[in-house]
């Protein structure tokens, strides 16, 4: 018998149904689904979270030196003649990064796998493409949601029964982050 359910669709179309569903969950935190499909999306988003959990603090800091484009007042490069070309003016800053670990950067990819890439657009600036942001979700992950549930051993999220949908009877859920 099979672990996992069809839900009526072939492989390549559950897969990204499943993958839609786990990251609109996990961004916004609640979705309203089908029963079935909430079950599904369950057991993907709680595995995400345990490994989040798992390898939240795996990792080391790293000072690092980088060349970073001088800029004026109004965000523009600076530049000056050299030998008849113009040059962009560099200055050297120290920075903190965070370097994984082997287990945390395999971590991250597996997470990468199944995540879909999120676009947040803010509701002042609807309509316009430059006001528009990337939202890194592997980030999310380790920074927001993993904290979150250090001291809880699984049971991650939650299903609460709404009632049949309107229009096929089929039950409908809310799976929510507890």
């Amino acid at each position: 018998m099979a672990g996992y359910k069809k839900l009526g669709r072939t492989s390549d179309q559950r897969k990204a149904l499943l993958r839609n569903q786990v990251t609109n969950l996990l961004y916004h935190g609640k979705i309203r689904t089908t029963e079935t499909k909430a079950k599904e999306i369950r057991k993907i988003a709680e595995g995400m979270i345990a490994m989040a959990v798992r390898e939240k603090d795996n990792f080391e800091t790293v000072t690092v030196t980088a060349k970073v484009a001088k800029k004026d007042s109004d965000g523009k490069r600076v530049k000056e003649v050299v030998d008849g070309k113009k040059v962009t003016v560099f200055d050297e800053v120290q920075k903190e990064i965070k370097k994984d670990m082997p287990s945390r950067l395999h971590a991250r990819r597996q997470m990468m796998k199944v995540f879909y890439p999120v676009t947040d657009v803010p509701k002042s600036n609807k309509g316009k493409k430059k006001a528009t942001k990337e939202i890194d979700m592997v980030a999310k992950m380790f920074d927001e949601i993993a904290p979150k549930y250090v001291n809880r051993n699984g049971g991650y999220t939650r299903i609460v029964k709404i009632g049949p949908r309107k229009g096929d009877a089929a039950m409908e859920v809310l799976i929510e982050l507890v």
